[in-house]
C-alpha cells in the first residue's frame, strides 16, 4: 500500500459542528466567519493532534491571514492536508453575465484564494466541488441522495464553470479533484460520471460517504477510477438510514440529524476494500471527515485514529 499514516488527515467537523441542530451549514462555514471562532478554533487544533492525527484539513477562517493561520497550525505541531473549494453557478445567484467577460472572471476569486492558500501551505491539490447551500434547493430541503430536479442542461453548465474552474486552479500550479456532495448538482453516480467523462483535466476526489449515502459502490467507484484518483474523503454511514432517505423524500437536516454519519468502521460501508482499490502508486491524501459526530467530538477523533492506526501502515509496505 502507497498510503502511510503521514498521509492521512483530519477535518474537525466534530468539534465544529457540535450541537448545530440546524444544520447551518454542512461544511461548518458558518462558524469559520465567526471572528470570534479563533480562540476555539486553537483548542480544536490541540485537540485534532491529542487526538492521533498528525495533518488536519487546509481551511482558513475569511478573518485570519494566511500567516496567521499557519502559525496557529504549526503552533498545534499539525502538518495541513488539501482544502476544498466549491463553485456556484451564476443563475443559482440570479446572476448571468458571458463566459470569458470580467464578471465571469471574477467569478473565480474564491477558487484562486484557494490556490494561495494551498501553494503558501506547501500543498498541490484541492478538492473541489459543486456549491452546497444550506436550504433553498429541493436537493437539500426535499429530497436528499436521488439527483432529485434533474437537468441535462444544468448539468452542462455546471460542468463548464468547473471545467474553467480547473483551468483557474491548474494556472497556479494545482490539481483538483472532483468532491461529489449530497445536496449539490454532482450528487449521484451519473452526474459524477459526466462530469469526469467531460474534464479530462479533472482528477477524482471522492467522499467515499456521500457516494454511499447516494447508493453507489464506494469500492467499485474507487476501482474504476483508480488511475484517476487524487485524493479522498472518507466517513462511515449508517446503511439503514442512508436507504430509508432515498426511499422516502428527506431533507438534508432530517437525515444528518440523526445518528447518521459514523466515525471509520463503526457504520456499513467497506472502508478497508476501499483502500485496497488504491493504486500502488497512489499520489495523495486520505481525510477523515465525519460531518457531524455519533459520539462525544474528541472520542470521535481519537476512534477514528485508531481505525487509521489499524488499517494504515506508517510506512510503505
Amino acid at each position: 500500500m502507497a498510503l502511510t499514516r503521514n498521509r492521512v488527515g483530519l477535518n474537525p467537523l466534530q468539534w465544529v459542528t457540535a450541537g448545530e441542530i440546524s444544520v447551518r451549514s454542512p461544511d461548518g462555514s458558518a462558524r469559520f466567519a465567526d471572528p470570534w471562532f479563533i480562540p476555539t478554533f486553537r483548542r480544536i487544533l490541540g485537540l485534532v493532534a491529542e487526538s492521533g492525527f498528525g495533518a488536519m484539513m487546509l481551511k482558513v477562517p475569511p478573518t485570519q491571514t494566511l500567516q496567521a493561520y499557519k502559525s496557529m497550525v504549526d503552533d498545534a505541531g499539525l502538518d495541513l492536508a488539501p482544502g476544498y473549494v466549491q463553485v456556484t453557478l451564476p443563475e443559482d445567484e440570479h446572476r448571468s453575465f458571458t463566459r470569458g467577460s470580467q464578471e465571469w472572471f471574477r467569478w473565480f476569486d474564491d477558487v484562486r484564494r484557494r490556490a494561495e492558500e494551498s501553494n503558501f501551505c506547501g500543498l498541490d491539490s484541492v478538492f473541489i466541488a459543486s456549491d452546497i447551500r444550506r436550504s433553498g434547493r429541493v436537493r437539500v430541503d426535499e429530497a436528499v441522495a436521488v439527483g432529485a430536479a434533474f437537468d441535462q442542461g444544468r448539468l452542462e453548465r455546471v460542468t463548464e464553470l468547473l471545467a474553467d474552474a480547473v483551468e483557474v486552479l491548474a494556472r497556479e500550479g494545482l490539481r483538483a479533484g472532483l468532491h461529489n456532495h449530497v445536496g449539490t448538482w454532482i450528487e449521484t453516480k451519473r452526474e459524477i460520471e459526466y462530469v469526469l467523462d467531460n474534464v479530462d483535466s479533472l482528477w477524482a476526489g471522492f467522499d467515499i460517504g456521500h457516494l454511499s449515502w447516494a447508493g453507489m459502490d464506494p469500492v467499485e467507484m474507487v476501482r474504476k477510477y483508480s488511475d484517476r484518483l487524487l485524493d479522498l474523503h472518507i466517513k462511515d454511514l449508517d446503511a439503514r438510514i442512508a436507504t430509508a432517505s432515498r426511499a422516502v423524500p428527506t431533507s438534508y437536516r432530517e437525515a444528518s440529524v440523526q445518528r447518521f454519519f459514523l466515525e471509520p468502521g463503526s457504520g456499513d460501508i467497506d472502508l478497508a476494500g476501499v483502500l485496497a482499490e488504491l493504486p500502488s502508486n497512489f499520489p495523495g491524501w486520505v481525510v477523515v471527515e465525519v460531518d457531524r459526530a455519533s459520539i462525544e467530538p474528541t472520542a470521535s477523533a481519537k476512534q477514528s485514529w485508531r481505525w487509521i492506526e489499524d488499517h494504515v501502515p506508517a510506512r510503505v509496505v
